[in-house]
């Protein structure tokens, strides 16, 4: 015979036998308490063995005390506190992980459905409007009604911000503007005047495919800047897919998404994208994400507010998550969170948590590659591990001569038209292929300024004053900085013979105030820093 409770959740059970099951006062959950009708024994009837000891006995005793082999008389005793407690928290567990766990479905990596985007427009949309900072080419947008300006100066600005920080281009955007405020302006300036106005902002073939392409529209378009992302992106030089829907968008309200740095950042943390960002299909997935999500009444705006949240808050580190208004629709959010929850109770990992349904996904994590427990949402975007910088070294010699007014002057060299810092203005410079001596650096080193300056200068001119290290994007530049000093001042003669072996094309002398003004890479500034020439 077994104690058969017949309900569940109640304040007294009866079993069959007669045993009256009560939960102890005040205590939810706690060991039910057996007791016994008045003259009834343990086997149900009026005066059994045990009826005399009824009340001696009462509530106090617990089955769970008994002896053994009393329970096993009595039967199964009633599930403990411990026992509900587990099955409780249990299932409170499931039913967390059920909604914090990434939903397995083939779309994981798009939006369900239209009121899912509309939801994220609407919150991406008043979050850029209340949070948006205030920058120059935004104001001019706003302010200025002729279209062909508005798109000259998000180009502008578009370019300059490509690889270099908001911070750094406002200045340089604004003397910009101010000098060259139209493509008409912009089309008449030399590149020697761009490539000055350009000096220290880096990556110089922008400034000059910016001036390749004012001239373009200047004198085949009639002046007017082409009005589509297609258009822009085929018949201008250095305008690619991004510079293009950005231009479109935000001057012409075209409805094309962008996708730059930190609109790869915000899609790949939002649909949960852990494949290599640079790979041709996971490119092509996010361009179809951002020209999926992008607002029809405000294009501009909404491709704009992309890349302020990826600036300002869906950051390459220390993202500001609890301020996101794409909160809500973060697949790496919630995987943090479910993997916390998980954690958080001390159990194992119950799944092996996949991104998608879709079998070998093209978009979700190699297997090669781990979820770093440490990184959280910075698990993604995924790049393939950079190459390191190739190392060079270059001779470079600091030229001075005294001029008739008391000063100094400086001697340059222009680079070719194409390459690395085409047609910039730098110190003489000769490439070490081998590490070799200091005397033989020297012996280098003159032999080059021998064919430069048309005069004999020796080893023993030139004096070591020190290194400066530059890295540019590819490459880890280590210059050796020579100084040669020339002591006689020129004379009119000499002055004349320099003109005519030296050509002005490629070489020129320049005052110091002149060398500040002229097209030199931050390299050179860096060389120029260095000992008394600075």
């Amino acid at each position: 015979m077994t104690h058969t409770v017949t309900t569940l959740g109640s304040k007294s059970l009866r079993s069959r036998r007669g045993t009256v099951w009560t939960e102890a006062p005040g205590q939810p959950w706690a060991p039910l308490i057996p007791t016994r009708r008045p003259g009834t024994g343990p086997r149900g009837r009026s005066g059994g063995r045990s009826g005399g000891r009824e009340a001696t006995r009462g509530p106090k005793e617990n089955p769970e005390q008994w002896p053994r082999s009393k329970r096993s008389r009595c039967g199964r005793s009633k599930p403990s506190y411990t026992l509900w407690c587990v099955i409780v928290t249990g299932l409170i567990i499931f039913t967390e992980l059920l909604k914090s766990a990434p939903p397995l479905e083939v779309g994981y990596h798009s939006f369900k459905d239209v009121a899912e985007i509309h939801s994220f427009r609407t919150s991406l949309l008043s979050w850029y409007d209340k949070s948006k900072r205030d920058l120059p080419w935004r104001r001019l947008v706003t302010t200025v009604s002729d279209l062909n300006k508005r798109a000259y100066s998000v180009w502008v600005s578009e370019i300059m911000l490509q690889q270099t920080q908001v911070a750094t281009v406002i200045d340089y955007y604004n003397k910009w503007m101010q000098r060259w405020s139209t493509l008409q302006d912009l089309s008449k300036a030399t590149l020697e005047e761009v490539n000055e106005m350009w000096s220290g902002l880096g990556y110089y073939s922008r400034g000059r495919r910016l001036h390749e392409g004012a001239q373009k529209v200047v004198s085949e378009f009639k002046g007017e800047m082409p009005k589509s992302a297609e258009e822009l992106q085929k018949l201008l030089p250095g305008v690619g897919r991004y510079t293009a829907g950005a231009v479109a968008s935000i001057a012409f309200g075209q409805v094309t998404g962008v996708v730059d740095g930190n609109v790869i950042r915000v899609l790949s943390r939002t649909r949960g994208i852990g494949a290599d960002s640079t790979s041709p299909a996971v490119t092509e997935a996010l361009w179809l994400l951002a020209n999926t999500l992008v607002d029809p009444a405000r294009p501009g705006d909404f491709n704009q507010a992309m890349m302020e949240l990826g600036a300002t808050v869906c950051t390459p580190k220390a993202p500001l998550c609890p301020e996101c208004p794409a909160q809500p629709h973060c697949r790496a959010y919630r995987r943090v969170g479910f993997i916390h929850t998980l954690n958080l109770m001390k159990l194992p990992s119950m799944l092996d948590i996949e991104e998608c349904s879709a079998g070998s996904c093209s978009l979700c994590f190699p297997a090669s590659q781990c979820w770093d427990g440490s990184l959280g949402v910075m698990n993604f975007p995924r790049k393939p591990v950079k190459k390191p910088p190739r190392v060079e070294r270059t001779l470079t010699c600091v030229v001075e001569r005294p001029t008739n007014a008391g000063g100094l002057e400086y001697f340059l060299v222009q680079r070719p038209s194409s390459g690395l810092l085409a047609g910039m203005w730098e110190f003489p410079c000769a490439f070490l292929e081998t590490e070799v001596s200091e005397k033989e650096q020297k012996q280098i080193l003159s032999d080059r300024l021998n064919s430069l300056l048309g005069r004999s200068t020796t080893p023993a001119d030139l004096q070591h004053v020190g290194e400066v290290v530059h890295i540019f994007s590819h490459i880890h530049q280590t210059y050796r900085v020579y100084i040669h000093f020339l002591s006689e001042e020129p004379d009119a003669a000499a002055v004349k013979k320099e003109a005519t072996e030296t050509p002005s094309s490629s070489s020129r002398w320049v005052t110091k105030d002149g060398l500040h003004q002229s097209a030199v890479s931050t390299a050179m500034k860096k060389v120029r820093a260095l000992g008394r020439f600075s």
